[in-house]
């Protein structure tokens, strides 16, 4: 059996906001000349990833089915008179990318994920096996604009991290890969930020005889 305990969980939704909005209410927090060129997704991962102290040897597994695909549609609504600053931002780096740079914060590990139903398990599953002391796991979305009618953009906006150590005190949840079996139950970012929320338990299969376990402590 494999297991990782789950610590200090930061949650960030930002609702239906724009992303200057997101942009005005967190600009406190990221030095002027980086806010500027951040994404909402950026800004929501750096604003849960400000209150968790990382380490040189932390490994970080980030996972985001869309990624920021609403900075190309804002570039896009700007033609026919495209806006340089725009385009900047649509060719950005991934938002974990964005708050590490902001915050000059170098890692051990890096490991983007994407993917679509069964993305949670597939992030779960690599934090678990990672082969570092403490891992990060950070997810979330941006909130599209007509992409999401093409069911190709985020419905909302929000943005989740959290440690996962060996060490079980303090710790507000389990997980683990057992053995047992599991009914395949997919699971976007959606559903692992609903769960986090929540705090209600995951199980998915994730191998034959073997399931992924997600349980949380009283």
């Amino acid at each position: 059996m494999v297991e990782r305990y789950l610590h200090a969980l930061q949650l960030a939704d930002a609702g239906e906001e724009t992303p200057e909005q997101t942009r005005e209410r967190l600009k406190a927090q990221f030095p002027r000349n980086a806010v500027r060129r951040m994404t909402q997704l950026g800004l929501l991962v750096g604003s849960v990833l400000h209150e968790l102290p990382l380490a040189e040897s932390d490994a970080v597994v980030y996972a985001s089915t869309y990624a920021e695909t609403r900075a190309l549609e804002d570039y896009l609504a700007s033609f026919p008179t495209p806006s340089p600053a725009l385009f900047q931002t649509s060719i950005h780096p991934s938002a974990v990318e964005q708050a590490l740079i902001a915050r000059t914060q170098p890692v051990r590990w890096f490991v983007p994920l994407s993917g679509g139903a069964r993305l949670a398990r597939q992030a779960l599953v690599t934090a678990l096996l990672l082969p570092a002391a403490r891992v990060v796991l950070v997810g979330g979305e941006e909130r599209g604009t007509w992409l999401r009618e093409r069911r190709l953009a985020s419905e909302r906006s929000f943005a989740f991290a959290c440690f996962l150590t060996a060490e079980p005190a303090g710790a507000l949840a389990r997980l683990a890969l057992e053995t047992g079996e599991a009914p395949d139950a997919p699971a976007d970012t959606a559903a692992l930020q609903a769960a986090l929320r929540d705090r209600t338990p995951l199980t998915f299969p994730a191998a034959p005889g073997r399931r992924l376990q997600l349980d949380w402590l009283p």
